[in-house]
């Protein structure tokens, strides 16, 4: 049975959202006591990943990132060992003297903390540099340091959703859904999701009340799918950018999820 993106779906409940926010401020508050000796629960934090980009759904990982005094940068950086790693042990401690009983672990480049609900989140604790950009950290490969830029990732998502009367949210919302009711056992990042759809829309959007479409159904649907197929050859990755900051995307492990999500939506 086919499944087309619907308008304006894909709502987290109000329940869930005051969840969310509580535990954010929570969490922003505990590490501000830690590194900027403050008790702010919303100074020098903010969502990133598919929440921050307005597209996330009551499954999704909550990311938030968490900037850092630059000291503390140079204090890891110059660590003997792998510096991030300490940073990253640093920051779950933090949050551990808030939440004791929640299972909180370092992993990567981020900080997890696995509530009993199920709600999951992922702290990324970060440097900003003088262009808006951040850089993070990562434990792997013996230690490194990643650049990001999500803030402008989330000014061309808004942008584009804008101009699309709401179609590019409703459509990565539609296809996070798909896959996670329908073939959760297959690997689809969420920022695949919102960079693939970001560019294979094209012009499409939501018409206003009143105005009719020439198009058929599943035109829009097919657009994606065509776009996938045009751009990969069965599993290969497909090239991919982030919106606004233009960082490559791996793809390698997404492409045969997106491409059954999109055929599960026409066939």
């Amino acid at each position: 049975m086919s499944e087309p993106v619907c308008k304006h779906g894909e709502v987290i409940g109000k329940d869930i959202r005051s969840t969310i926010s509580t535990r954010y401020r929570t969490v922003t508050r505990a590490i501000n006591r830690e590194f900027w000796n403050a008790t702010s629960d919303t100074q020098h934090s903010f969502y990133v990943g598919s929440y921050g980009r307005g597209t996330a759904i009551d499954t999704s990982d909550l990311d938030i990132l968490i900037e850092l005094p630059e000291q503390e940068y140079r204090r890891y950086d110059v660590a003997k060992g792998n510096g991030q790693s300490r940073l990253l042990q640093t920051v779950r401690n933090a949050i551990l003297t808030t939440y004791p009983r929640s299972d909180i672990r370092a992993d990567g480049q981020v900080v997890k903390i696995n509530f009993s609900d199920g709600i999951r989140f992922e702290v990324l604790p970060a440097f900003r540099n003088w262009d808006g950009t951040y850089k993070y950290p990562d434990t792997n490969m013996g230690g490194n340091w990643r650049a990001t830029n999500p803030k402008a990732e989330q000014n061309a998502m808004k942008e584009k959703n804008d101009s699309s009367g709401g179609l590019l949210y409703d459509t990565c919302k539609h296809i996070r859904r798909i896959r996670d009711e329908h073939f959760r056992s297959y690997h689809l990042s969420g920022i695949v999701i919102d960079s693939f759809v970001y560019v294979a829309m094209g012009n499409w959007r939501w018409l206003p009340d009143g105005e009719s479409s020439t198009s058929e159904w599943g035109d829009y649907e097919r657009t994606l799918l065509n776009y996938l197929n045009q751009h990969s050859y069965q599993f290969s990755p497909i090239y991919l950018t982030a919106p606004g900051s233009g960082q490559e995307i791996d793809t390698a492990d997404s492409v045969e999820c997106l491409r059954k999500v999109l055929q599960y939506m026409i066939e």
